[in-house]
């Protein structure tokens, strides 16, 4: 097991603006993959497949980072607060609602004794 957090960030643009959100979106990745404790951060479209479902979220980041300190110190970065400030938050904003959801690789009590 590992100490990794793997991130999904989930986000359903407003009528009309997936296109832009995904531009705004993407221009966020290369400045992460330069952060500390950052594996992965790789922004992904939601495709029509048979054996998939469709939901409202059709933009998605799957990160994964090394620790949930690393996680915690993108979150604080000036450039990922004022995404979430201008375009979440804000009334005049491309996103309608986001999700963001954090998973761990560790089940638990994985290293609890077994007993027969």
């Amino acid at each position: 097991m590992t100490s990794r957090v793997y991130v999904l960030a989930q986000f359903k643009p407003k009528d009309g603006k997936e296109s832009e959100l995904f531009d705004v979106l993407k221009a966020l990745e290369p400045d992460a993959y330069r952060e500390e404790g950052c594996i992965q951060y790789m922004l992904t479209r939601q495709i029509d497949h048979p054996s998939a479902t469709r939901n409202d979220y059709p933009i998605v980041f799957n990160e994964i980072w090394a620790d949930a300190d690393s996680w915690a110190a993108h979150g604080r970065r000036k450039q990922i607060e004022h995404f979430f400030e201008t375009q979440v938050k804000a009334e005049s904003g491309l996103v309608e609602d986001a999700i963001v959801t954090a998973y761990t690789d560790e089940g638990h009590d994985y290293d609890a004794p077994v007993f027969i």
